[in-house]
């Protein structure tokens, strides 16, 4: 009598679903990967015959690289679809951004993004798109804070050392960025502005050979994200002068805020979240937010952001697009107030 090959299929569809999110993980150890694919839950729906791709604006190894790639298989598993990450970097993020904005709003194509986003807004005037009005708001995951740093040879301890020599010597520091528009060179630009100093602005092609140079002592000073900068601060090669953001963060709780040094108000506090294409169903939307709300309380995602410095936070979609509507006025002032041009 033939058996019945239902359970088979399910079987082969669970195991297919399994191999294909953790294809948007880095390279795991083959035991670990066993063990997550044994204690996954049954998907709830039958795997779709395309992946959903997070398309990430950036190269791996960012914040938002590693955000997409902690969600990307927990998504997987509650959709029960793959899910796989696409990184496509290039032109300070509009490739990416622009690539989701074009895409069909069939539930295949999200976009994972920081507010880089709303800031391109103002220094790429041109741009085909609006990569505010044009994506739809899913949820914020997280916020990541800044940190100003210096290395050791400048004798700089803390920030108001920074202030009192740039105003004892005006232009002869300077400061490195992975580039024009980014919120590493756009903070540093606020506090100037708000500490009333004059510091040369050095851009980088990435954040890589700007560290490398500050390492070197060829640029004085750098925002850099907490889980870039803190490895270097805990070895001695890199000093933090001051974090940029309304409180202190619990990886480094004796660092104070640039407001509590009197170093100037300054708070440069980065959001990351995830948007779908223009015209997505709302109904797409609201599922999204639910799984989304349920991975970013599961312990596990919490210890993965912050221990990378991210502070993990979800929203409603709602609250998510006025956070996004908010910055981007608040970056325009900056970029307008500072005549910044995009290069």
């Amino acid at each position: 009598m033939p058996t019945n090959p239902e359970p088979r299929l399910t079987s082969r569809r669970r195991l297919l679903a399994t191999i294909a999110a953790a294809a948007a993980l880095p390279a795991a150890p083959l035991a670990a990967l066993a063990q997550a694919s044994a204690a996954a839950p049954a998907p709830t729906t039958a795997p779709s015959a395309a992946p959903l791709r997070l398309i990430v604006p950036f190269t791996p190894g960012t914040g938002i690289d590693l955000i997409a790639r902690t969600v990307g298989p927990r998504l997987a598993e509650r959709l029960g679809r793959p899910v796989v990450v696409d990184n496509r970097a290039g032109a300070s993020g509009n490739i990416g951004t622009e690539a989701v904005v074009r895409a069909r709003p069939d539930g295949n194509t999200l976009l994972v993004s920081v507010n880089t986003l709303v800031m391109n807004r103002s220094l790429y005037p041109q741009l085909p798109f609006d990569p505010v009005k044009d994506l739809v708001p899913v949820s914020l995951t997280s916020w990541g804070q800044l940190l100003l740093v210096t290395h050791p040879g400048t004798g700089w301890k803390a920030a108001p050392d920074l202030v009192r020599a740039a105003k004892d010597r005006p232009g002869r520091y300077n400061y490195a960025s992975p580039g024009v528009g980014t919120p590493h060179h756009l903070s540093m630009e606020l506090f100037k502005a708000t500490a009333g100093l004059f510091l040369t602005h050095i851009p980088y092609r990435g954040t890589a050979p700007a560290v490398t140079d500050l390492l070197g002592g060829q640029v004085d000073a750098m925002f850099l994200p907490i889980h870039v900068a803190l490895p270097h601060v805990r070895t001695g090669r890199l000093v933090a002068l001051g974090i940029g953001s309304d409180r202190r963060h619990p990886l480094l709780p004796q660092l104070p805020t640039l407001a509590e040094s009197r170093a100037g108000d300054v708070n440069v506090a980065m959001w990351y979240g995830v948007f779908a294409p223009p015209g997505s169903p709302p109904e797409f939307v609201a599922r999204l937010n639910r799984e989304l709300q349920g991975i970013l309380a599961l312990p596990e995602v919490r210890t993965a952001f912050e221990t990378q410095g991210m502070d993990p936070q979800g929203s409603t979609p709602e609250e998510f697009r006025r956070v996004v509507e908010q910055d981007a006025g608040r970056w325009a002032q900056v970029i307008r107030q500072q005549g910044i041009t995009a290069e």
